[in-house]
């Protein structure tokens, strides 16, 4: 990689942890691109650009840490309860575009109230969730492509 591109690529590293992107993938003719953050282990699994692992390629200063939140000592994963995306789709947190949104971190949730929207197939389907408690973090990011029974919220229950 020239230099250039090792500079481009710090920017977009940053942009995307910002913005708190959990998957990017670029391919650009013989430049291939694919960095998943997952806020727990990004400190102990870093991120591989075409095949390479990115502290190879990158100056550590530019690889990605834990989130600041991650940080904290966060609750282990096996106390949070999970709430799963039931279809494929796009995840929206919002009713509508610059909406606010069905719930934030912190917030508290009943067991069937609507989190968030999946759209499939050009249907809005509303994703209830599926226990009581209070939400810790939002998983995913709005626009994100999902999959089936992909984590979406986790849930501190109650």
């Amino acid at each position: 990689m020239k230099p250039e591109d090792i500079e481009d690529l710090k920017q977009l590293i940053e942009f995307l942890k910002e913005n708190q992107v959990a998957e990017f993938d670029l391919d650009r003719g013989d430049v291939k691109i694919r960095l998943k953050f997952n806020p727990v282990a990004a400190a102990s699994i870093p991120p591989v650009v075409a095949g390479v692992p990115l502290a190879a390629a990158v100056p550590p200063a530019a690889v990605p840490t834990a989130a600041p939140a991650a940080q904290q000592a966060p609750e282990p994963e096996s106390e949070l309860h999970m709430v799963k995306s039931p279809i494929v789709g796009t995840f929206y947190g919002s009713p509508s575009p610059g909406a606010a949104p069905f719930v934030s971190p912190g917030d508290h949730v009943e067991k069937g109230q609507v989190i968030c929207i999946v759209e499939a197939m050009k249907l809005m389907n509303e994703i209830e969730a599926d226990a009581t408690g209070e939400i810790v973090r939002c998983l995913v990011t709005n626009g994100q492509p999902i999959e089936y029974g992909q984590p979406l919220f986790s849930i501190r229950t109650q």
